[in-house]
Order: structure tokens, then C-alpha cells, then sequence
């Protein structure tokens, strides 16, 4: 099997590269750098075959995977950057990335026979209520730009393919790229308090646990739309950061604030981003590790880094 990955400097997709290689599953990966430019941490992803593409150019993508074949694309690439989404200047290139460049990758693999992995995100929901969000729920409203252009992306996708996965994420962290939990650690270690919110809630997902996950579910034919955090219960950014502080081993006192006490995002944040992920047990897939043996995991290589 062949699987063309795209985004493989970022967090997801270094880790998907990584396991495609564990597996020896050959994949070739994307970014619209000139080299990959992810961690340089001699790793697989370091010398696997990479392509220098820019998604937003439907020529490029139409070349690049026909003269590929892939009998699989995972597309993890994505404007991620929620707040930056709501500049003016910015929300044409978000759209550009995550809903058009996400439409002529799908359109791609269609042509070429391929099967696709979207990577996705509970913003596609409005955030309300505490109901844990099913995979084939239908009731979008997303309250920001992120989140209505990886709606888009999740429709064009819908849309040009019959053999799809769209599995929707949340709160990721992993070694490649900024993140939570670095930010977090960061500011405690400069600072002896820290407000964080903790009127949102739910479920943090490590990339290299989901990488795992992703590749057991494109060796797979159980198409359709899914749900994937790590388990171990649903809690807030406080509770995280709480339990980051503990493993870390840090003395920060962190203290909770309701979003309209934080007040600092552009982009509206969804308080309720529960994810109901029974459907991969129905569908034979493992489960993830629990968030809390993740996070030790997480620290522990961040540290020996």
C-alpha cells in the first residue's frame, strides 16, 4: 500500500509518517515547504519521501497525485491557527487551505481511486450544551472561521468521495509544533500563577496515539465519519493544566476563570467539545490510551529532548 500524507510538518502528520514507516507501509509525504521542516528529531519522517505541494494550487495536486497513485491519502495539512482565522486579511487564505485545498485533494484521490482520512474538528458543532457530540450528528453551526472552513472541508470531501474517513479531533498535542501543553509549561516555569478556563470541556488527543489509530482505520474499509480523542474522561483547559503542572513537577498555582473572564480570543471557543467516540469500538477499532498516561508519556520525551 501507498499513502500520500499531506501536512507532515505539522504535529498529526509527523507522527501518521512515523507510523506509516513502524509499519513499513510506504508513504510519501507533503508540505508547502521546499524540505520538510518539522522537528528534526531522526525519525522516519526525516528521510521518507517528501513532495514540496502547495494544496491551494488544484494543478499542482492534480499532478502530484496522479503521477503518485496512492491507494491512500491521509490529509492532516490545515490553517490551524483559530484566532488568526478571524483576521479579515486572513480568512480568504484560511478558506483557500482548508475548504478548497481540501476539495481538489479529495476530487484527486477520486480520480486516482483512492481512498481519503480527513482530519477534522468538533468546531464543526455550535459547542452548546453537555451531550457528548456523535460522529454522524448532522447539526452544524460552527461559531468561527476555523470551524466553518473545516465544515467545508468536511462537505467536499462527502461530496467527491465514496471511500472516506472523517475523523474529527480535539485539543491535539504532539512533539512537532507549538501546542498547549509547551505553552503551558513554558509560562510555568516564568510565572508563579497562571489563569486558565474552565468552563470548556473535553478530551485531549496525542498525536502519536492517533497516529496509530489513523493507520489501523486506512488499512481498513469501515468508511464514514468518526470521533477519536484519547480516553480517560472528559475534563477543562484547568483540569489539563492542573495535571500537567502535578506530572511536571511544577508549583504554578492555576487558577480557574469562566471564557468571559479570559476574554483575550478572537474566535468564539466551543464550551462543550465532548466527542462520543463508541463508534470505533463498534467498528473494531482499539481505543486510545487514557489522556493522563499520554500526557506522562508526552512529558517524559519532552524532557529527555
Amino acid at each position: 500500500m501507498k499513502v500520500f500524507v499531506t501536512g507532515v510538518g505539522g504535529q498529526l502528520g509527523h507522527d501518521v509518517m512515523n507510523e506509516l514507516a513502524s509499519r513499513s507501509i510506504e508513504g510519501v509525504g507533503s508540505d508547502i515547504a521546499d524540505k520538510y521542516s518539522g522537528v528534526q528529531d531522526n525519525s522516519a519522517v526525516c528521510t521518507m519521501p517528501y513532495i514540496q505541494l502547495d494544496i491551494t494550487d488544484e494543478a499542482a495536486v492534480d499532478k502530484v497525485i496522479a503521477r503518485l497513485k496512492p491507494d491512500a491519502v491521509i490529509h492532516c495539512a490545515a490553517w490551524t491557527a483559530v484566532d488568526a482565522a478571524e483576521d479579515e486579511e486572513n480568512k480568504d487564505k484560511v478558506r483557500a487551505i482548508n475548504a478548497f485545498g481540501t476539495r481538489y485533494i479529495a476530487k484527486a484521490a477520486a480520480s486516482a481511486g483512492a481512498k481519503m482520512m480527513y482530519i477534522s474538528t468538533d468546531y464543526v458543532f455550535n459547542g452548546q450544551g453537555e451531550a457528548p457530540w456523535e460522529p454522524d450528528c448532522k447539526d452544524y453551526a460552527p461559531l468561527s472561521v476555523y470551524g466553518a472552513t473545516k465544515l467545508e472541508g468536511e462537505l467536499a470531501v462527502s461530496e467527491n468521495l465514496e471511500k472516506y474517513f472523517i475523523v474529527r479531533i480535539a485539543w491535539v498535542f504532539g512533539l512537532n509544533g507549538k501546542n498547549f501543553i509547551k505553552t503551558m509549561l513554558s509560562v510555568g516555569k516564568t510565572h508563579d500563577e497562571v489563569r486558565v478556563v474552565c468552563d470548556q470541556i473535553g478530551t485531549p488527543t496525542y498525536t502519536y496515539d492517533l497516529a496509530r489509530l489513523l493507520v489501523d482505520m486506512i488499512l481498513s474499509d469501515k468508511y464514514g465519519y468518526y470521533h477519536a480523542t484519547n480516553e480517560g474522561g472528559f475534563i477543562s483547559w484547568y483540569d489539563f493544566t492542573c495535571e500537567i503542572y502535578r506530572q511536571a513537577g511544577l508549583s504554578t498555582k492555576v487558577i480557574p476563570v469562566t471564557t468571559a473572564e479570559y476574554g483575550l480570543s478572537k474566535a468564539a471557543r466551543p464550551y462543550n467539545s465532548r466527542l462520543d467516540k463508541s463508534k470505533l469500538v463498534a467498528n473494531g477499532f482499539k481505543p486510545l490510551p487514557t489522556w493522563q498516561d499520554a500526557l506522562g508519556r508526552y512529558l517524559k520525551i519532552l524532557k529527555e529532548g
